[in-house]
């Protein structure tokens, strides 16, 4: 043994800048960047393929020794002309918001908090619960409502099915599992892939899922649904959850709410909406009046981050009864005992109402946006989004060459270019042609899906940069590409291989 005292190898050693003079003016550079190239958002081209060379730099080995804060910054802004292209007014593919300039504040702030949202007494789970009683106004919950800031509405789904699950087991589930139950959900063929996911990660199977098929309108059948559901019980099967789709992922239609609504009260099930873009439609005059079933619903889970344009990530899942969704939660062992004073207080914490513990600050964006924006002109913004679509539309089946293949339910028109006599398959090899040729030449960035068997080219308007003149280049594009010597040979393939 010895006495001698335990010496430190570098005590004066932090992580902090040596001069933060210098530091600044790197911070500062680095912000102007940022806000260049967002003020540049509506120039240029929609999507550019990372260059080898950066590539190239992202394959590095592990930094033993660090490179320093101008290398490192440098490298950051060599990627800002590098994204998907969704800050870009012609991003048309995928539900993704634009984001605004406003966001990097936030973000500015709440990483300078490096708060963890799990739970204890701070500021940060103040403006939280500020962001949950928002949501409860917004959707018409009651006050005995509960929510949590979750990463997007994949989470939110898990969150919101587990509570449904655990009620209809009376909670007995958390610790026994669900075997033996039987328990069966049911949505449309439309609905996003997220909740099979969530039935996955639950333990309830994806074959639990009944995927309802669809009409006309993309709409879940509700015919179709109540004889499935009939089926399952005669089958002595436990029906549990119906999930409605306020905005569809491939056309954006909204599935009957109030009809779903009576349903589930009638048959005793959980009422949950996957509402991940379409339920903030409640913001918009044109919209409202299709989504009064929103209030509803047991269950919402939706994204900020897509049509309030908080920047990524962020999304939400509202529960009506806060109860029932505390008690699929909440574990509080003995190091995260709830204390009436002091920085253990602020009861009842985050942690008690999803799956994590280390949370970061997303409630803060979300808060700002909101209250910096409110809610009449960021539904403005969903507006503009709904008459574009249908502008669109509308110039297509005046455009010869083109097809509407969907009837515009919200901010979604699916069409394809078309020649007479060629084959569905031949077509949809053109028209998949097209739409990586308008990616790859930058010069808009729609999506494809397949409606009834045919490939679609998908525009999504969810931006405000968004501007009918951005429509109609689009048009224009389309046509083009069509007539190039590219989708020539694809077409010419396609006919060889079809024999």
């Amino acid at each position: 043994m010895t006495d001698k005292p335990i010496e430190e190898p570098t005590p004066q050693e932090s992580l902090d800048p040596e001069n933060w003079d210098e530091f600044r003016a790197q911070a500062h550079h680095m912000l102007d960047a940022a806000i260049n190239r967002l003020q540049d958002a509506r120039q240029g081209r929609v999507w550019t393929e990372l260059p080898g060379e950066i590539k190239d730099t992202l394959k590095a080995p592990l930094p033993r020794e660090g490179w320093g804060v101008p290398d490192v910054m440098g490298r950051m802004e060599a990627l800002l002309p590098y994204g998907a292209g969704n800050t870009n007014p012609r991003f048309f593919g995928w539900v993704h918001g634009s984001g605004t300039p406003a966001n990097l504040l936030a973000e500015i702030a709440a990483s300078a908090m490096n708060a963890n949202v799990g739970g204890r007494d701070h500021g940060a789970i103040y403006v939280e619960k500020q962001v949950v009683a928002w949501c409860r106004e917004l959707f018409e919950f009651p006050e005995t409502a509960s929510g949590i800031v979750v990463s997007g509405t994949s989470i939110a789904t898990i969150i919101a099915v587990k509570v449904a699950r655990d009620t209809r087991l009376n909670f007995l589930s958390r610790k026994e599992g669900i075997c033996g139950h039987g328990l069966v959900g049911y949505t449309s063929t439309e609905t996003h892939s997220c909740v099979a996911r969530a039935f996955d990660l639950l333990g309830l199977g994806s074959d639990a899922l009944r995927k309802i098929p669809a009409n006309d309108r993309f709409e879940i059948d509700m015919d179709a649904l109540k004889a499935a559901i009939a089926a399952d019980r005669d089958a002595g099967l436990t029906p549990f959850i119906v999930i409605g789709t306020a905005g569809t992922v491939n056309v954006g239609a909204i599935d009957p709410l109030e009809e779903l609504a009576d349903l589930a009260a009638e048959e005793s099930m959980w009422f949950h909406i996957d509402g991940a873009f379409g339920s903030l439609g409640v913001l918009s005059d044109r919209v409202k009046d299709r989504l009064t079933g929103v209030k509803r619903a047991d269950s919402l889970a939706f994204d900020f981050h897509k049509w309030l344009h908080v920047n990524y990530d962020a999304g939400f899942a509202l529960i009506r009864d806060e109860k029932l969704h505390r008690a699929a939660f909440t574990d509080r062992p003995d190091y995260l005992t709830a204390k009436a004073r002091g920085l253990a207080g602020g009861n009842p914490w985050p942690v008690e109402y999803g799956p994590e513990l280390s949370r970061g600050f997303r409630a803060l964006k979300v808060w700002a946006q909101i209250a910096e924006f409110g809610t009449d002109r960021l539904g403005r913004m969903i507006e503009r989004n709904c008459y574009q679509a249908s502008y669109l539309g509308e110039q297509v089946e005046k455009t010869p060459g083109l097809e509407l293949l969907a009837p515009v339910a919200l901010n979604i028109c699916c069409f394809r270019y078309v020649e007479p006599g060629l084959s569905d398959e031949v077509l949809d090899a053109m028209n998949d042609e097209i739409v990586i040729q308008l990616q790859e030449q930058g010069s808009a960035a729609p999506s494809t899906t397949r409606l009834k068997g045919r490939l679609a080219i998908r525009v999504n308007i969810t931006n405000h940069r968004t501007a009918r003149a951005d429509l109609d280049i689009l048009l224009e594009e389309v046509q083009r590409i069509a007539a190039s010597p590219e989708v020539a040979a694809v077409r010419d393939a396609a006919l060889k291989d079809a024999g």
